[in-house]
């Protein structure tokens, strides 16, 4: 099992980097299942219907979410009838949406689950317990899980893999907005990155306008961030390829294309 995951996607510039990259990325990867994070999709906070429409039509499959999940009102009235969007599943248990879904390739299942971490970010329930819930649940089902965990620490989300390792195929972190170079497999088979990185602008400061960031910085001072539209933009990634029977990753790769990391087939 081959499976592609695209980091944060921000914005109008992660779309388009989307649309023109994940066809080449398909060519070249061959992948079984494709997966983006896309809860700054739209102008950087939350998604919409449209787009979540359009990841669909350019060949994701399943499109996870993250702490800006509500961040678009209009989620509430399509998020339940999104068969192929899940949020982060310890959200409150009253929360709309899901935060599991299995898709069947070829009549092989892959679980496919989205959690939230807690440090500096805003309340939700222990993603490890519910890990564990979901984890046990989806072992009825199939070996092959995979895990995308919305987290800001680095800490917590090695926790999370090592907890996990053994159980889960991979653990991608996401987020940060940042690519981490350390892609590994666990001992116990377990794929995981501590931060996949963002799909968008190259030259801001984390999708956001770097101007209005330093400004910040310089003065304390509220400022309004906007997704800089101007200059060059970048996609990360993510590429695991899983045992079909064990559910074990045996191949791991990052994925980072920009002006200085140009694409390569």
């Amino acid at each position: 099992m081959k499976i592609l995951f695209i980091g944060d996607i921000v914005g109008s510039p992660g779309r388009n980097m989307v649309q023109e990259y994940l066809p080449k990325l398909k060519e070249k990867y061959r992948p079984n299942l494709t997966i983006v994070n896309g809860e700054n999709a739209a102008s950087g906070k939350g998604i919409t219907e449209k787009i979540y429409k359009q990841f669909l039509e350019w060949g994701a499959q399943v499109v996870t979410m993250g702490n800006h999940t509500w961040d678009k009102r209009e989620i509430y009235d399509f998020i339940d009838d999104a068969k192929n969007m899940i949020r982060p599943a310890n959200f409150p248990e009253n929360n709309p949406g899901k935060g599991i879904i299995y898709v069947n390739i070829n009549g092989i299942e892959v679980a496919v689950m989205n959690l939230q971490g807690r440090t500096f970010l805003p309340p939700s329930d222990d993603p490890f317990t519910k890990a564990d819930q979901l984890i046990e649940e989806a072992k009825k089902r199939t070996n092959i899980i995979f895990i995308d965990f919305h987290g800001e620490a680095t800490s917590e989300k090695q926790a999370l893999g090592w907890y996990v390792d053994g159980r889960a195929s991979a653990v991608v972190g996401t987020h940060t907005h940042t690519q981490t170079a350390d892609e590994r497999i666990l001992p116990g088979g377990t794929a995981y990155i501590s931060d996949v990185g963002m799909t968008g602008p190259y030259d801001g400061i984390l999708g956001v306008e770097k101007e209005a960031v330093i400004q910040r910085f310089l003065t304390s001072m509220p400022v309004r961030f906007e997704i800089t539209k101007k200059g060059r933009s970048q996609l990360n990634g993510f590429f695991v390829t899983i045992d079909d029977k064990s559910g074990k990753a045996t191949k791991v790769e990052r994925i980072l294309i920009n002006d200085d990391h140009p694409f390569i087939y």
